[in-house]
């Protein structure tokens, strides 16, 4: 191998604490270019200047050698990269820059259940579809009701999976896929997906999707039983929600009518409410009794006040509170409060009136 032109990529990592998955070093002349904004690993640069001295030996012995893998010597983590030249003539013509990154991106895809019973050629051949795409923290891929375009597919990072206001149903990371129910079926988008650690994923086309399963029945297989999996995911979700508690929301059970309930009923838990003007609010029972209450920037009784003049939202009583908590005393008497709340209502409402 000549030194002038190569290319190394990681294909593999392991806690290493500078490098990632499709990170590329450049060898150039005597210049190696580092990955974009990353700092150079003295014992990785060690490693490749072995694999080079390797490589050109085995070419003065008449062994052609322009391509492989390696792992490095490894410190706190370890990365396993592959190399190439940057070009090679062959009898079938040219190797590009564009050959290699299918290469390398087949190797990567065939460590993923879902490409696990294809062969490598097979896998290239659905590679050349895929786009690569990066997602911020915090960013919703796609969202609920919007028509299914894409089949996704995590490289890096780690996705949420939010289902009927905004419920969290599950969390996906490397080598999972989404957006193929809606593709399957025709219908919209069932979940929001949304970034919770930056993302890298591929992305193909529900046209090329749908050719992809015609040409390889065992895709057709792994997507059936993926859809089975997570419909039963998706109902152990909703099931779970409404044995551990009462769910429901503010429209249907007003929130004096629902303080009243958890009172009269002396529940011991934990309150959330969702999708409300001032943001998320939590209120913590015992035995009946308002012990912690937040809602947006306001705390204690004026959380209380504040939550009883709402009339939409989410909420969801779960059972049960740390142990920190059952010490610690109400805010005030439960009716007292209530009282207090109507009444700043009504003033409110009287202002308003004379304004």
């Amino acid at each position: 191998m000549r030194i002038s032109e190569v290319i190394f990529r990681i294909i593999e990592e392991k806690n290493c604490p500078l490098y990632e998955e499709g990170d590329e070093f450049e060898l150039s002349g005597l210049s190696l270019s580092l990955p974009l904004d990353k700092s150079a690993c003295i014992r990785l640069v060690g490693d490749i200047k072995e694999v080079l001295t390797l490589c050109e030996s085995l070419n003065e012995s008449g062994k052609d050698e322009d391509y492989g893998k390696f792992d490095c010597s490894g410190c706190t983590g370890s990365v396993w990269l592959e190399y190439r030249k940057g070009e090679k003539i062959t009898d079938t013509g040219t190797i590009t820059r564009d050959d290699y990154e299918i290469s390398a991106t087949a190797n990567l895809l065939g460590n993923f259940s879902m490409f696990r019973a294809l062969d490598k050629r097979s896998i290239k051949q659905i590679v050349s579809t895929l786009k690569l795409k990066k997602f911020p923290k915090g960013i919703p891929i796609i969202k609920r009701g919007d028509p299914g375009i894409n089949l996704f597919i995590i490289v890096s990072g780690k996705v949420e999976v939010l289902g009927d206001d905004g419920l969290s149903i599950t969390f996906l990371e490397k080598g999972e896929v989404f957006g193929e129910m809606s593709l399957l079926s025709g219908d919209p988008v069932g979940a929001t997906i949304k970034v919770v650690d930056d993302a890298k994923v591929l992305y193909i086309n529900g046209k090329d999707f749908r050719k992809i399963l015609n040409r390889f029945p065992s895709l057709q297989m792994y997507f059936a039983r993926l859809l089975a999996r997570r419909l039963a995911q998706t109902n152990i979700v909703r099931s779970e929600e409404y044995a551990s508690g009462m769910v429901g929301r503010l429209c249907e059970m007003p929130p004096t009518e629902l303080f009243q309930t958890l009172n009269q009923n002396q529940k011991t838990g934990i309150l959330t409410l969702q999708h409300m003007s001032k943001g998320a609010a939590t209120f913590s029972f015992r035995e009946g009794g308002l012990i912690r209450a937040k809602y947006g920037e306001k705390q204690g009784q004026e959380a209380f006040f504040e939550i009883l003049k709402e009339d939409d939202g989410r909420f969801k009583f779960v059972p049960g509170l740390p142990p920190e908590d059952m010490d610690t005393p109400e805010l005030a008497d439960f009716m007292w409060l209530l009282m207090e709340g109507l009444n700043k209502i009504d003033e409110g409402k009287e202002k308003v009136c004379h304004l």
